[in-house]
């Protein structure tokens, strides 16, 4: 026969169950999951992607800060593999701000027609020419405020010529493949370019926040590719809780 206890009886009943150890008078509680944020989490991925990809670098062909800004401007919605088939002629042909600055609308458009929205782009790099050389004595700017000035240079543009070519560490560079993979491995919740590199700053320490970019843009065009990412050889699988994961070990 179950004893009848008194309401103050039972209460104590209640906090003894309550501190009991798991194991004993109480049943275990599912082990928590780690944060996706967090800093111990955070370092593992940057540690792994720094082991595969030590060396990553810009991917677009440049011998200097402006041949950088021009290739960065004309990669929008277009891969760096054509970017790097176009820009050896343009640059030929125009190899200097000033000499970009002269060139015809026309002219360029055509050197550049593979690279879509051609004409757009090639508005805005004669645009950004004739910018350096007024305002900038023919010298790409070494400061984020200034790069955002000129005609076809967005945050994107701006990081990857402070980063890639000046070492520059003002903000962390979010192309499709940076935005792709950090939704992905749950490094932030933002949809947009501006939030997500927000978020980045916030959680990479600053000295990564070139290196990370890099990387991250190699380990998305070799492993976690958009359509079908190769789970089945990612160092980073372990860690991924993606809902769109292709093969998984947890």
């Amino acid at each position: 026969m179950t004893p009848v206890r008194s309401g103050k009886e039972r209460s104590v009943v209640k906090k003894i169950a309550r501190a009991a150890p798991a194991g004993r008078g109480r049943k275990a509680s599912p082990k928590a999951k780690t944060a996706a944020t967090d800093p111990k989490r955070v370092r593992t991925i940057l540690d792994r992607l720094r082991e595969r990809y030590p060396n990553a670098v810009c991917a677009l062909h440049h011998k200097n800060a402006w041949e950088l800004m021009v290739a960065t401007i004309l990669s929008a919605q277009c891969t760096d593999v054509r970017v790097n088939l176009v820009t050896p002629e343009l640059f030929r042909r125009f190899p200097t701000p000033q000499a970009m600055a002269k060139a015809g609308q026309p002219e360029i458009e055509e050197l550049i027609r593979s690279t879509g929205f051609f004409r757009n782009k090639a508005k805005n790099i004669i645009a950004a020419a004739a910018r350096v050389v007024t305002e900038f004595g023919g010298k790409v700017p070494q400061t984020i405020d200034e790069l955002l000035t000129i005609p076809g240079v967005a945050r994107k543009t701006a990081n990857v010529v402070l980063g890639s070519w000046y070492k520059i560490a003002l903000g962390v560079v979010v192309d499709t493949h940076v935005m792709r993979i950090t939704q992905r491995l749950e490094l932030t919740k933002s949809s947009t370019p501006e939030k997500i590199e927000q978020d980045m700053m916030r959680l990479i320490p600053q000295e990564s926040w070139i290196d990370f970019s890099h990387r991250l843009i190699y380990f998305g065009r070799t492993i976690c590719i958009a359509r079908k990412p190769r789970c089945v050889d990612c160092f980073l699988e372990d860690l991924c809780n993606s809902k769109d994961k292709t093969w998984s070990t947890h």
